[in-house]
């Protein structure tokens, strides 16, 4: 199984899902089969005027993962990441990082077809 992204309020499994992909303050990259993760800080993107949502799926797709698991994700960057490969699983604000994984490893999360209109 690939590794994951999670758009993460802090660097460990049990910090919370940050709600925003664009702006979150940072991705937990996690191996699902051994739980070992590693953190990416996305704090450039928090301070961007525009193109956040771009930049942090930049820095995902560098990051050679196969999902992101976040809250939200907007049009661009949903553009940005499909055209990565990258698949996208949103509305999961809410859990902790541990939690997103586990709801994704037990098939509970679906993939996004489009971005999210909020």
């Amino acid at each position: 199984m690939s590794k994951i992204a999670v758009s993460s309020e802090g660097p460990s499994l049990d910090d919370q899902v940050d709600p925003r992909f664009g702006r979150a303050a940072g991705f937990v990259v996690v191996d699902p089969e051994t739980m070992v993760t590693e953190y990416i800080d996305n704090g450039r993107s928090q301070v961007m005027a525009q193109g956040a949502g771009i930049q942090a799926a930049e820095l995902i797709a560098r990051a050679g993962v196969s999902w992101v698991l976040t809250g939200f994700v907007g049009p661009k960057a949903f553009q940005a990441l499909n055209a990565a490969g990258v698949q996208v699983a949103q509305n999961l604000e809410g859990l902790t990082v541990r939690q997103a994984v586990e709801r994704f490893k037990s098939g509970e999360v679906a993939g996004a077809a489009t971005a999210d209109r909020r």
